[in-house]
């Protein structure tokens, strides 16, 4: 309740009082709005208890304060560890916990020496990095401002993805700076794959369980009525992650040229009666099912009936309806590999398990149904869906902004598509959306919000936005989003692909924005249109002196695109060109881009 509500109700506060009251709580955060709450409500059932004169009153006031309560901090990049974090909120608010959360880049470090149990749930971004929202927190817990912990439990889950070499890092560092500064865990980390909703629900439980049990004999009296930590939330949709709205395709459009040796799609959807509202820079989630052919043949491989029925989740349906929507069948990994080596007994197999970069570098570049094809083995299907990941949706990034579009969603989507021997292999969501379905066609999708991957508040604002390929999506997004604001801030575009005839996404439009004046600048680099190959990071090379200008007049960069080779080129081509521009050295030009980067003035959105 607001206290200029006060004064409308049946309030036991006089006027003056409520005018003191709003005084006093307009110089106070939410954390600290929170906390006075707790003073109050000890402060009024002392003094009914006949415990304690008003003259008393400091003394109460850190006795009043619970003695112990769950802090709940999630670094999150593309919404999943922020997901299981809310989860955990609800879990301990059912228990009658008292949980506080907040964003990493919300909270401060210091603060960790006030807290008597903490869950740290994190995502790893890049090769290794904490997400931008968690940088200054992990900073700081490796910096000699990091506080001693010696009365702090602690717990951490991870999320990433096996296939990479830093796998849960983040988490893992998190860990280790907690213990290091003399917290315990009270429960052990889990590091999450791709596939972790049943994994993080189990650690919840058993996690929630240890607090309560911990708690149970601070809480009673000392529970309070929290006030509401920051604004309220807007009205939101319905439709989720875990609950998709089935949205119709209005279109899937081919948009490279005859001859392009690759297949782009412009996708439309309708989102009309969904509720679905998306900013600039988010993604869209798409549940996709598996190619049926696919399935046939990987049941032909293993020698298993379509019409046997397994158990998921509980529910009992046929071996070829599991394959169809609830397992990944397209991409391998590594543990795959590895599961299949001993079942099979296959020595290539083997072999590779022996060398973790070939191993991944295997499972990288290989479908399942082509490990399986390794060496034939006799499985059961339990066999073959425990070699199997849970199906995952794929997130997108918007191509589009709902003031250009109003309830539909666009997205670019590059067919993964390639020839093994005779057959055709294609990625699972991208074949889907550019081959199985139909105009009309429902489609199961959800908004997934990326804070980390905004434009500027201030329209005044520069922009320099680096998007080869499919990475030109968000861009496309952001410049109808600065149009239709009329924002007068500048905006520069590199834009790289293999042809200039063939390959130019969304040319006609880019034309249109230069020649309206939306867009100030386009350089663009086609890698196959002379003898050497050109990239992005050689044209921002080439424009050294007015990048670093544009950086001057405090310009905001984006990059999005391929994590692996461009996105290092690109940051390593913005160290040089601060080193030499900036006349500074290569470490202080790695500190003046990490300062943009937490300052959200360089943003990227690698995959």
């Amino acid at each position: 309740m607001l206290l200029k509500e006060l004064s409308a109700l049946a309030s036991p506060l006089n006027d003056q009082q409520i005018g003191q009251l709003q005084q006093a709580a307009a110089e106070l955060s939410p954390q600290q709005l929170a906390w006075i709450s707790g003073y109050f409500w000890g402060l009024s059932q002392t003094q009914v208890a006949g415990q304690a004169q008003p003259s008393q009153a400091p003394a109460l006031a850190a006795s009043a304060q619970p003695a112990g309560k769950l802090t709940i901090i999630y670094a999150s990049q593309t919404g999943n560890a922020k997901g299981v974090a809310e989860q955990l909120k609800e879990e301990a608010d059912a228990k009658g916990i008292k949980a506080d959360i907040f964003a990493a880049g919300d909270y401060k470090g210091k603060n960790l020496a006030k807290e008597t149990h903490v869950i740290i749930v994190a995502s790893t971004h890049g090769e290794g990095e904490a997400p931008d929202d968690a940088i200054e927190l992990h900073e700081f817990l490796q910096s000699k401002k990091a506080p001693k912990l010696p009365n702090l439990q602690y717990a951490v889950v991870g999320l990433g993805d096996s296939s990479y070499e830093f796998f849960c890092q983040t988490a893992k560092d998190f860990d280790a700076f907690l213990s290091k500064q003399g917290a315990t865990a009270f429960h052990p980390r889990l590091d999450c794959d791709v596939d972790y909703e049943s994994a993080a629900t189990a650690w919840r439980a058993e996690a929630l369980d240890k607090v309560e049990e911990a708690l149970k004999s601070e809480q009673g009296a000392a529970d309070v009525v929290q006030l509401p930590l920051g604004q309220a939330s807007p009205t939101v949709s319905a439709y989720s992650k875990k609950n998709p709205y089935p949205a119709a395709l209005l279109a899937s459009q081919k948009i490279t040229g005859r001859q392009s040796g690759k297949d782009v799609r412009h996708v439309e959807i309708d989102l009309e009666g969904s509720g679905l509202t998306y900013q600039p820079g988010d993604a869209l989630g798409v549940w996709y099912d598996n190619d049926p052919a696919l399935v046939e043949a990987i049941l032909a491989k293993t020698g298993l009936a379509a019409d046997q029925q397994v158990d998921v989740d509980g529910e009992s349906i046929s071996l070829c309806d599991a394959l169809i929507k609830h397992y990944e069948i397209t991409l391998s990994n590594p543990q795959l590999v590895i599961k299949y080596a001993e079942l099979s007994g296959s020595k290539k197999l083997a072999k590779l398990v022996e060398d973790k970069d070939k191993l991944r570098e295997y499972a990288g570049n290989t479908q399942i149904i082509d490990v399986l094809g390794e060496k034939k083995a006799a499985l059961s299907a339990e066999q073959l869906l425990g070699l199997l990941r849970r199906l995952t949706p794929r997130l997108y990034s918007i191509a589009s902004s709902q003031e250009e579009v109003g309830e539909e969603v666009h997205l670019t989507v590059g067919l993964v598509e390639y020839h093994k021997g005779e057959e055709t292999r294609q990625g699972g969501a991208s074949g889907y959306l550019a081959q199985r379905l139909e105009e009309g066609d429902s489609v199961r999708v959800f908004v997934e919000p990326n804070n980390h991957f905004k434009l500027p508040e201030d329209d005044n604002t520069p922009v320099i936005m680096v998007g080869p390929g499919t990475g030109i999506a968000p861009f496309r997004a952001f410049v109808q989003e600065r149009d239709n604001r009329d924002a007068e801030g500048k905006n520069w575009l590199f834009f790289g692909d293999r042809t200039f005839t063939e390959d130019f996404l969304y040319q006609v439009e880019w034309q249109k924005y230069l020649k309206s004046g939306v867009v100030d600048r386009i350089d663009v680099a086609f890698s196959r249109d002379q003898a050497e190959k050109v990239y992005v990071q050689h044209r921002l090379l080439e424009h050294a002196a007015e990048v670093w200008q544009w950086l001057q007049d405090g310009a905001h960069i984006y990059v999005c695109g391929d994590a692996t080779r461009m996105a290092k080129d690109v940051h390593d081509a913005l160290v040089t060109i601060i080193e030499q521009q900036g006349k500074q050295s290569r470490e202080q030009a790695e500190q003046y881009l990490s300062e943009l980067r937490k300052s959200k003035r360089y943003q990227k959105d690698v995959y």
